[in-house]
């Protein structure tokens, strides 16, 4: 008898070549980003004439920001998260498990980096998501910080930089590249690069990375477990009083 071994359908090369679409969208990503953190100050005083309150000034530039990035994100990643989707579908118990699996791996990694550490920080970007939540209703912030945000940092950190780059570069350089960049983005232009402030966006970015290359560059799982983080995130703010929250930053600070 005559027998046949199964193989897996091989990768196809053209998903991950850069194309004019990607560089149009990390340079638009770039572009934003830069902007605000140079000029931002010069145009609160109009975005407050613009905007009822500094909170939904604040809110509108992210949603703009992030949703002009992330249609032209989601056109770009199109057959890649397609295939992805595909992939993960065969193995819905696994994506089910592994996901939540990945944050508690990530909250662990980011407890014990704090605890080397010896401090805590919290950051002007957390911060300012803190009290942005507490003034914009949870119905309008969710599909921000959970649909569109991750999805933008997942295929600009994980796809485009290790996934496409790692085809120039040596893939481990691409990593520490995405890890690093990741965390520096959360902070860049708000404070001071210090360790402290770096540690929970190195230990998000660090687990973020493995996954990804772990489950052979899925971009969609990835997401899956940067969204699960901020949903969850998202309802332990949503959840906690705002006084105590408020309390709960003094002591940190």
């Amino acid at each position: 008898m005559v027998t046949t071994r199964r193989t897996l359908p091989a990768p196809r090369p053209e998903l991950y070549r850069f194309s004019p679409l990607d560089y149009t969208t990390v340079g638009l990503y770039v572009a934003i980003a830069l902007f605000f953190a140079v000029a931002g100050e010069l145009l609160l005083p109009l975005l407050r004439l613009l905007a009822p309150t500094p909170a939904v000034a604040s809110y509108a530039v992210n949603l703009v920001f992030y949703g002009c990035v992330g249609i032209l994100a989601v056109f770009a990643a199109r057959q890649v998260v397609a295939r992805d989707l595909k992939v993960l579908a065969t193995r819905p118990w696994f994506t089910a498990a592994m996901v939540p699996l990945a944050v508690t791996a990530m909250m662990i990694f980011t407890a014990i980096l704090v605890v080397l550490g010896g401090t805590t920080e919290t950051s002007v970007n957390q911060a300012g998501l803190q009290e942005l939540m507490q003034q914009v209703p949870a119905w309008l912030m969710v599909p921000l910080i959970v649909v569109v945000g991750p999805f933008v940092e997942e295929y600009i950190f994980r796809h485009l930089l290790i996934g496409k780059l790692s085809r120039r570069i040596n893939i481990w350089i691409c990593c520490a590249l995405s890890v690093v960049l990741f965390a520096a983005l959360h902070i860049v232009g708000q404070e001071a690069l210090t360790l402290t402030a770096l540690m929970p966006y190195l230990a998000m970015g660090a687990t973020l990375v493995f996954v990804y290359v772990w489950t052979g560059r899925n971009l969609m799982f990835s997401y899956f477990v940067h969204a699960a983080k901020n949903l969850l995130a998202a309802i332990f703010l949503y959840s906690i009083p705002p006084e105590l929250l408020d309390q709960m930053q003094q002591l940190q600070g």
